[in-house]
């Protein structure tokens, strides 16, 4: 049984305001790091032999009987309606079973939630992107159906389109609010400040669109049973999704099931998008199971990602390097039917002190594919600008960049004056750069060589907003034979999800990680909340913990008057090997296996919901980290290669090592991507993409990759669930930036344009 001492530690730690799995570094020894798959502990994700075995089904693996395959046909102009429309060929081709068209589909209202778009789906004649879909083709095979797409044949009578950012900047507009926060801060007079400094930087920096590749195509594999819809999906947001197929076919929210226990990579575009919404209208019209598979080309066309920016970042400083002004402003392109202005504008709020700010941004609406969330949408290109900036100004003042920042860190939120629920920036500095040796970059541009290639350091801060949905609930399932099952409509994108919650699920309870079960991915599970903002884990590890507050009491009931445990109160014990303990008497225990067994149970189970995140309304809560790139940039071809990367970070509590580096490392790569080559290259005479596969749109490889060591800080936030912050999106902030101005360090010029090509440095 459980140790004295370390029942005493709990009983301290709960006295001090903390919860046994928060504890605090270099206090005293804890106890729960040594036990095996404790919260932190490198365990190996528990769905890999699954996948490395293929047993794990994919959306587009699920078979069904007399199940069709679907294929898409897509429109080629902007804006318009179809004046022609020929499926005649297709319709008579091999193995077709049916062509769905605005002419025949089902009535389908418009969606009204969702991160795509809220047009209707293929319900009249109008065109409102080039690729919008105009004819699904239902067949017995996946080439049959495809070849039959390939025979659909329209005209159009085109309308006036607005493809150019040029033009839609002319009628920007000023949104209401930015994801609910205010558009424009302001304290201060920002622009006066600026105009009065003898110290300044006032640039613009651009950012091109991106799209989303995640390795797994967007699938969907579906069937209707009466008024019943049952979904097999990619998908990142299940409940949502549900909710919305359910509005879109005036459907009660449980005549609908999504689900998606596998997802191969998400990043923000794994949620509702029209693929779904025709896939169902058409297996609804034929009576038959369909599955759709987008082809690469076909994520591209109808799967929206980041789009552009056009930043301003002006810089104010006085003599001793504090920020007199912080200006960042901008605008975005966007369209009428979709909602994500990209919120590049959000690190300046949070990240500097300053004496004024002025911070606001403006979207273009342009006839385009809606753009949605991508790995951290606004801060992983806002970082680049701000980033960049400061980078400049350090230059200015003959500071160390990090100096620099060290003197402009503040003490509280510098826009909203609220306390920070955690911050430990500064030492992620120095840990990140006594790790990478930044005392050995060369202060002067275009000083250290090696042959042809010159070589510079660069470095950058990366932020990210901590969140916690609301929402969600988890039942726990406790079993006669000494195993718990934890239950919620959660999601496994390969970031460990599954793994560190059966961790702290097991922690909590007193088991080990062996007799944990984690199960997710379905709307008949408890309600669960997006994938998404960094926000899953605390998410649910908030649901948990409420879970388990409820099921001690009704274990102490259960375990009765011939109990050890009779008369104690949920206040009066904790978990401990398989069981509950008096928390002061370790002696006096009853495992789970003998209370169910003595009360003639199979099972207890118990399902609560999470609590309202109101620690937002007290805190500011952000993730933060330190970024280092060392670059060799060939002065003969401009080739840049990125040659060591190191990402320091203070992110609260890591709950799982090995999870947590390959997240971090995952966003590091991501953002070499932003930095270096990845571009969707959109045709403004046409509304087009031009570049719609992977042998055009340039993502990293093995070769574009290259070392890339991680630290963190592993100090708890005492305000969140197990005192972790999100990990999800952090790693691709502040990583262009780090790039950018290494290569300044290496060449001497500066690149405030995406991504940095070699005619950018030649």
């Amino acid at each position: 049984m459980t140790g004295p001492m370390e029942i005493a530690d709990k009983v301290i730690k709960t006295a001090i305001g903390l919860a046994p799995d928060r504890f605090v570094p270099g206090a005293t020894p804890d106890p729960l790091r040594d036990k095996h798959g404790a919260l932190g502990a490198p365990v190996s994700r528990v769905d890999g032999p699954l996948k490395v075995a293929g047993q794990a089904r994919f959306a587009g693996e699920v078979v069904m009987e007399d199940m069709l395959y679907a294929a898409l046909a897509y429109s080629s102009i902007p804006r318009g309606r179809i004046a022609t429309l020929d499926t005649a060929a297709a319709v008579a081709a091999p193995g077709v079973a049916l062509v769905m068209t605005y002419r025949n589909a089902p009535k389908m209202a418009a969606p009204t939630a969702g991160y795509g778009s809220t047009l209707a789906v293929m319900q009249d004649d109008q065109i409102h992107w080039n690729g919008e879909p105009i004819a699904v083709v239902l067949a017995e095979t996946h080439d049959q159906a495809d070849h039959a797409a390939s025979l659909i044949r329209a005209t159009y009578h085109a309308q006036p389109a607005v493809t150019t950012f040029a033009a839609a900047k002319e009628h920007a507009r000023t949104p209401p609010s930015i994801l609910r926060d205010p558009t424009t801060i302001e304290v201060g007079h920002a622009e006066k400040a600026l105009a009065e400094a003898t110290i300044k930087v006032d640039r613009r920096y651009r950012t091109p669109r991106h799209n989303h590749n995640a390795i797994e195509l967007h699938a969907v594999t579906l069937a209707w049973a009466g008024d019943r819809l049952t979904v097999h999906d990619a998908n990142q947001g299940v409940n949502g999704a549900a909710q919305t197929l359910a509005q879109v076919f005036g459907l009660k929210p449980d005549q609908v099931r999504v689900v998606s226990p596998y997802v191969g990579g998400g990043f923000g575009g794994k949620t509702l998008w029209s693929h779904h919404i025709l896939a169902a209208g058409a297996a609804r019209l034929a009576g038959r199971p369909v599955r759709m598979t987008l082809s690469r080309e076909g994520v591209y066309r109808i799967v929206g990602g980041r789009t552009l920016t056009e930043q301003r970042v002006a810089l104010a400083a006085k003599e001793d390097g504090t920020l007199a002004a912080l200006i960042h402003t901008g605008v975005v392109a966007m369209t009428t039917h979709n909602s994500c202005p990209e919120q590049f504008s959000f690190p300046a709020r949070h990240l500097y002190a300053a004496d004024s700010f002025y911070i606001t941004q403006q979207v273009a609406d342009m006839d385009m594919l809606a753009n949605t969330f991508m790995r951290a949408p606004g801060e992983s290109v806002g970082t680049f600008a701000l980033e960049c900036a400061i980078d400049e100004l350090a230059e200015q003042l003959k500071l160390d960049p990090i100096e620099l920042r060290r003197r402009i860190e503040p003490a509280t939120d510098p826009t909203t004056g609220n306390a920070f629920s955690a911050r430990h920036i500064v030492e992620a500095y120095e840990k990140g750069a006594a790790a990478f040796g930044w005392d050995q970059r060369p202060a002067t541009p275009r000083s250290r060589r090696e042959g042809e290639w010159l070589i510079g350091m660069g470095c950058a801060t990366a932020t990210y907003p901590y969140y916690r949905m609301p929402g969600g609930a988890a039942r726990i399932r406790l079993t006669a034979d000494g195993r718990a099952v934890v239950e919620m409509a959660s999601h496994e994108m390969g970031m460990g999800t599954a793994t560190v919650q059966a961790q702290h699920a097991a922690l909590r309870l007193g088991l080990p990680i062996e007799a944990v079960s984690f199960v997710y991915g379905d709307t008949d599970l408890p309600p669960g909340t997006i994938a998404g903002g960094s926000s899953q884990t605390a998410s649910i590890g908030a649901a948990i913990i409420a879970a388990y507050d409820a099921l001690v009491p009704e274990l102490l009931k259960l375990a009765g008057n011939d109990s050890p445990l009779a008369g104690l109160s949920a206040d009066e014990v904790v978990s401990a090997d398989g069981g509950l303990c008096k928390a002061d008497e370790p002696g006096r225990c009853e495992s789970y296996v003998s209370i169910l067994r003595r009360a003639g149970r199979g099972e207890l189970a118990v399902e609560a919901a999470a609590p309202a995140p109101l620690e937002f309304q007290k805190y500011s809560m952000h993730s933060y980290g330190a970024q280092f790139a060392e670059v060799w940039v060939s002065e003969v071809t401009g080739e840049v290669r990125v040659r060591r990367f190191l990402g320091s970070f203070d992110c609260g509590r890591i709950l799982n090592a090995k999870t947590a580096t390959s997240q971090f490392k995952g966003g590091i790569i991501m953002g070499i991507g932003l930095a270096l080559s990845e571009e969707t290259l959109f045709d403004e005479r046409t509304g087009r993409v031009m570049n719609p596969s992977l042998s055009e749109y340039h993502v990293p490889v093995q070769m574009d990759v290259p070392a890339i060591d991680i630290l963190w800080t592993d100090i708890p936030d005492p305000h969140s669930p197990m005192g972790a912050r999100g990990i999800g999106e952090i790693g691709i902030t502040g990583v262009a930036a780090a790039i950018a101005n290494a290569v300044y360090n290496a060449t001497g010029k500066r690149a405030r344009d995406l991504p940095i090509t070699l005619d950018k440095v030649m």
